[in-house]
């Protein structure tokens, strides 16, 4: 394919170690059945050590030995127990076991009704060691749907860029898509707030000119490259569009930008060559990518790409007045109609020509893909949406295992896993309350709040009753940045229960992980939700949430039902104070009083698989039926 001519050098150096990971475990089963086979016959010793490297290089060679034992089994007829101890060396190699014949006939005068009993018990392990990679294998390429090409372009992607979950998935969903089987390509902006590390790992692929709109002026377009896990990130390099310190600034800022930067993506497949299957846009940044692919591309190589578009947050939609986006875009006038960009009578809303022109619409959870078609959730897009709702669709996300993982998480003071969360959970509580300047008690009752500080978070509820969860017996954590008013509402809070509260106003990754560890719940009361994540992240570190009724929060957490037992989380319908504080006195509830119950709780949600693999599948799915040659 295309895209494999275009990866650098640099890949294949980043692909050498994956033979060694391979090789080395084979090798040291390979060693232990040398050592079995040493007792039998201390003779044949150096035939063993002989056979080793035999046995390192392929496990195929002992099969092809075993008819060669089968041969050395009539020299040694004389001396058929001492034939039966080199019988493991004959297994390993051919060489071994031609010179396993002297042996046996040195060894004819050892006992004949002691020894033999060993041998042949011993041989059964050593034919099964060897057996055990090959059942598992499977398990790492289940996969046998047909591969499909797939470009992702959004404005951001941990770990280059990152402000909320559209980084986490556009980092996530495309390393899992390359273990079922999918050739993927990230297509972002190069923002000179990338950090430097990743800038200088970088390989220049090539650069050219585009024209834009009714500028009358030609912009440069370079292409920057990087590979990791598989995955293929290209970086679309302008210094007049990219050079500032955020990836959003404003509006009038952000308009032009992602306008220039829509057309540049796709450009930049049809300059290397990479005609993908399927272009996936996400969000009102890269929305514009359906409508020039079926317009100004429409002849062009990359036009037979079909395209899905993913909202994560409806309320950000890129709208400005028709005229800016007329001359920054130069698209045709048949596509600023109503039903397309069109917004109002003066404004075009980028979001919503993407969602006219995609072939496929997902949301980041089904009750969020029915939420956005009513007046309460649909930002004025509702009745567009139900237009559309044929090809509408809604997914929820995932978490990346690998970097939310209690087990293996190295910001965390003690490890731990289903296993051994109730021996090891607490250790974690008492490092927090310790890091923070809280009072270190592990019966007290910790709760976290990660979030942007918004309204959206639902931040006027929590700050509503925060006096009366302080009844000295309740410890709250809040970790983000946003409105000042919520900053500065809860640092006085701080101030107002010394010990007992602690508000950290800053983006902070490691302590993120510290509190899913450290907290005994996750507060997520948000007003609306289209997926979540923090719930997802707080489960897998078996810490219960306490969430709304609403968007992805509704999908993934099961209300906790007293006399059944049933349920992972406590939740609240209305968005309503009272409600959200009854939800957690009912949490506390069961943490005081019934704790065998709350302890069966985070057994179960740490035993949920909330990875990836299922959410990559179904979008899988989604690929192969708008590709269906």
């Amino acid at each position: 394919m295309a895209n494999k001519k275009a990866q650098p050098k640099k890949q294949a150096a980043a692909a050498k170690p994956a033979p060694a990971a391979v090789t080395k475990p084979a090798a040291e089963k390979a060693a232990p059945a040398a050592k079995k086979a040493e007792p039998a016959a201390e003779k044949t010793a150096p035939a063993t050590k002989k056979a080793e490297p035999a046995a390192e290089k392929a496990a195929p060679a002992a099969k092809k030995a075993e008819s060669a034992a089968e041969k050395a089994k009539p020299a040694a007829k004389k001396a058929e127990p001492a034939a039966e101890k080199a019988k493991p060396a004959a297994k390993k190699a051919k060489p071994a076991a031609k010179k396993a014949k002297p042996a046996a006939k040195k060894a004819t005068p050892a006992p004949a009704t002691e020894e033999p009993k060993p041998v042949v018990e011993e041989p059964k392990p050593v034919e099964q060691e060897p057996v055990q990679p090959k059942e598992e294998a499977p398990m790492e390429q289940p996969y046998t749907t047909p591969r499909r090409s797939i470009a992702f372009i959004g404005s951001e992607c941990h770990p280059f860029v990152k402000t909320g979950g559209l980084g986490d998935v556009m980092y996530a969903l495309p390393r899992e898509l390359v273990k079922q089987n999918c050739d993927v390509r990230v297509i972002l902006p190069r923002y000179a707030c990338i950090p430097q590390k990743y800038q200088d790992q970088m390989v220049y692929r090539g650069e050219f000119y585009m024209d834009l709109g009714e500028t009358g002026r030609s912009y440069y377009v370079g292409i920057m490259e990087y590979i990791c896990d598989g995955v293929v990130y290209d970086f679309i390099d302008n210094q007049e569009f990219f050079s500032a310190g955020n990836p959003y600034i404003s509006l009038v800022d952000d308009i032009p930008k992602y306008c220039y930067f829509s057309k540049a993506a796709l450009a930049a497949l049809n300059f290397m060559n990479w005609i993908p299957d399927i272009i996936h846009c996400h969000d009102w940044q890269a929305a514009l990518v359906p409508v020039y692919l079926r317009t100004l591309f429409q002849d062009s190589p990359v036009g037979r790409a079909k395209t899905v578009l993913t909202i994560h947050n409806l309320r950000f939609q890129g709208i400005y007045n028709i005229p800016t986006l007329r001359y920054w875009t130069g698209l045709p006038e048949e596509v600023f109609s109503m039903g397309a960009l069109k917004q109002g009578y003066e404004d075009a809303n980028m979001l919503k020509g993407g969602l006219a022109y995609a072939d496929r619409i997902t949301t980041v959870s089904g009750t969020y893909a029915w939420e956005i078609q009513t007046p309460e959730y649909g930002e004025q897009l509702e009745d567009h949406l139900r237009y559309h709702s044929y090809k509408l669709r809604g997914i929820v996300n995932g978490i990346d295992y690998g970097m939310w993982n209690p087990a293996t998480d190295p910001a965390l003071a003690v490890n731990y896993d289903i296993t051994n969360v109730l021996d090891h959970k607490w250790e974690n509580k008492l490092a927090l309350q310790q890091e923070l300047g809280l009072v270190q008690d592990q019966g007290k009752f910790v709760i976290g709040l990660i979030s942007r500080l918004t309204n959206q978070k639902g931040l006027d509820l929590v700050n509503a009753i925060v006096p009366e969860l302080m009844d000295g017996n309740t410890q709250v954590i809040v970790l983000g940045t946003g409105d000042k008013q919520y900053e500065d509402t809860f640092r006085y809070y701080e101030n107002a229960y010394r010990g007992m509260f602690s508000a950290c106003i800053q983006y902070d990754e490691s302590r993120a992980h510290r509190i899913y560890a450290g907290a005994d719940a996750l507060l997520v009361p948000s007003r609306f939700e289209p997926c979540g994540l923090t719930q997802l992240n707080a489960m897998h570190y078996g810490t219960l949430p306490i969430v709304r009724e609403t968007g992805g929060l509704k999908d993934t957490v099961e209300p906790y039902n007293i006399f059944t037992g049933d349920g992972n989380g406590f939740t609240f319908d209305q968005y309503d104070a009272g409600l959200l504080l009854d939800a957690i006195n009912r949490a506390k509830t069961e943490y005081f009083v019934n704790r065998y119950h709350w302890d069966e709780v985070v057994q179960r949600d740490m035993a949920k698989d909330v990875s990836w693999q299922n959410s990559a599948s179904q979008y899988k799915d989604l690929y192969l039926e708008l590709t269906p040659w």
